[in-house]
């Protein structure tokens, strides 16, 4: 990438953040940001390669945006950028975060062949189709050691049982009627999806 591209994202950030602002300002000192602004900005900086700045974005949008659960691929983003910024116990809860958002996003990164689990997708963030938006892979120089990192973490003894774990409760609700038990499932699941 040469410097004048580098530049035009950088305007682009900013033009982003602006818009942000302008929004803030319009509904009163709330957010509603109705076109997803705020989920673009990461793949801004890393395209760039400016991890500290993604950081300081990341922290603003905690920040912000406390009750986002975001979708997959802002996630994944996340989870890169905590990587590179060596903060890998915050890293490895966000790829689960990741994972249980979207269970294709990880196998698509690393190249895997996709299981068919046959479990409940209630969400559209869930379904398989979303990874044809994701631009990430193990072979970019950039994600090499992120994604040896990312397969020794997925198969780690506490992954492996939460994934289970997860997958076995996806696999109920996708059969179970309106009811107690239901509801109980529910909330285990988001426990996985919701909590840190």
């Amino acid at each position: 990438m040469t410097e004048k591209q580098k530049d035009r994202l950088k305007l682009k950030i900013v033009k982003y953040k602006k818009a942000l602002s302008l929004d803030k300002k319009y509904w009163g000192g709330y957010y509603h940001d109705g076109q997803g602004i705020r989920y673009m900005i990461p793949e801004l900086y890393l395209k760039i390669s400016d991890y500290k700045g993604a950081l300081r974005y990341f922290n603003w949008f905690t920040k912000n945006f406390p009750d986002d659960s975001c979708f997959p691929i802002f996630l994944f983003e996340w989870t890169f950028v905590l990587f590179k910024n060596n903060k890998l116990e915050e890293a490895e809860k966000k790829l689960h975060k990741t994972f249980f958002s979207n269970t294709y996003l990880l196998d698509k990164f690393l190249g895997k062949e996709f299981l068919d689990l046959d479990k409940n997708e209630s969400s559209s963030w869930e379904f398989k189709n979303i990874t044809e938006h994701f631009q990430y892979n193990k072979k970019d120089e950039e994600f090499l050691t992120f994604a040896v990192w990312v397969g020794e973490k997925l198969e780690t003894r506490q992954f492996l049982d939460k994934a289970n774990r997860f997958i076995e409760l996806e696999q109920q609700l996708k059969t179970e009627p309106s009811g107690a038990t239901r509801t109980k499932i529910v909330e285990e699941l988001s426990g996985f999806k919701y909590d840190e």
